[in-house]
């Protein structure tokens, strides 16, 4: 103790000798963790965007009854026969109604899918939860009760078509409101899908040919259409159903019954008048950018229907007869699965209303009054639809 070496200095101090060093700290706990939170997300995204296609096109239930307003599968067949037979095997049906109009009217928003605007990466979409908003390169635009419902749902059993559920009613209604407005009511989308919209009331607004062609040019169109002496009893029922004291089917579609003279007046006789229609249409847009969607082939034949849809759209063949079975009470096809759905669902109770009774004689007479105006309609559409 106390001794010294030589020189004079103690041994804590001799030269190049260092003292123990503690061990280095680990990292932070929150860097390692946000590490690991970082190879999570990661992760989820490689997983879910993996099977967003094949999820998308899963199938549950969807009846199509049917309906107001717009989008609806054609009515079932009436009782001058038998059901149709269709190419996909029937279910036991759950409700009851007799011969009734197509599906139509509001569903529930669909889920939409993110995407960054400017076409960013899909991995970027998923983390920004952004995305592009697009205005629709599609639109139903007719024609109410002839089937617009069922074609919409149909089509968004597709994982590259994002649709509006409600119809917005921007080119007849809300045009006031500017294309700002209305891209903003549109689902997001990612590169590669269909952004749509459907509103019935388009195809008999004369203002929508040239307000469409203002926004795009190439927007593709389609126009589900139905006999039209069956589409109007149909909307008239569904008016029925609403306010009950309204004249009969029989006062309002004449001006003049024993005269046969039909109210065109009647917007449930005007809307059939398609030809009418086309023509206004047609100085906007040529005839292939039109499709004409047979309602009462949507019900018979709804994968054959929607195999048209899909190649005029561009798409890849995905909806089949796989995703439909035939609902026997309703008369109508059903989904297999409601979109963004994986339990059995059907549209509401007021899908598939029964019909009023219509004197033949009165249905005679507006077939009678259509059918010229149907003629002419096949001739500009190239197809005979067989309603008279």
């Amino acid at each position: 103790m106390g001794q010294r070496l030589s020189g004079g200095r103690s041994c804590l101090d001799v030269p190049g000798r260092l003292l123990p060093q503690p061990p280095p700290p680990p990292p932070p706990v929150r860097r390692r963790l946000a590490l690991l939170f970082a190879m999570l997300c990661v992760w989820l995204y490689l997983l879910v965007y993996s099977c967003a296609g094949s999820c998308a096109a899963a199938p549950g239930l969807l009846l199509l009854g049917s309906g107001s307003g717009a989008a609806h599968a054609p009515p079932a067949p009436g009782p001058d026969g038998p059901p149709p037979r269709l190419p996909f095997p029937a279910a036991p049906a759950t409700q009851s109604a007799a011969g009734g109009e197509v599906a139509e009217g509001a569903t529930s928003q669909e889920e939409q899918s993110p995407e960054t605007p400017d076409s960013p990466s899909p991995i970027s979409s998923f983390f920004s939860g952004s995305g592009s908003k697009q205005l629709p390169q599609a639109i139903i635009i007719g024609v109410k009760k002839g089937g617009t419902r069922a074609l919409l749902e149909f089509l968004r059993v597709h994982p590259d078509v994002r649709a509006v559920g409600a119809e917005p009613h921007f080119f007849d209604r809300s045009y006031d409101k500017g294309l700002a407005w209305y891209r903003d009511l549109m689902p997001r989308t990612l590169e590669g899908q269909i952004t749509m919209e459907k509103t019935p009331s388009y195809f008999v607004t004369r203002e929508a040919p040239a307000r469409i062609s203002a926004m795009s040019k190439d927007t593709k169109l389609l126009v589900v259409v139905r006999d039209p002496v069956t589409r109007a009893v149909s909307d008239y029922t569904q008016t029925l159903s609403k306010r009950p004291d309204i004249p009969s089917f029989e006062s309002l579609a004449f001006r003049n019954r024993s005269a046969g003279l039909v109210d065109r007046s009647w917007s449930a006789i005007q809307i059939g008048l398609y030809a009418e229609h086309l023509e206004r249409w047609l100085r906007h847009f040529p005839a292939r950018q039109m499709l004409f969607v047979s309602g009462e082939r949507l019900v018979r034949d709804p994968a054959g229907e929607l195999g048209r849809v899909q190649d005029f759209l561009g798409l890849k063949r995905i909806i089949s007869d796989k995703h439909f079975y035939f609902n026997q009470t309703k008369g109508f096809p059903c989904l297999k699965k409601a979109e963004g759905s994986g339990r059995p669902h059907c549209l509401g109770k007021t899908k598939g209303r029964p019909h009023p009774e219509i004197d033949a004689q009165v249905l005679r007479q507006l077939r009678d009054f259509y059918r010229p105006f149907n003629r002419k309609f096949y001739q500009m559409t190239g197809h005979d639809f067989g309603w008279d």
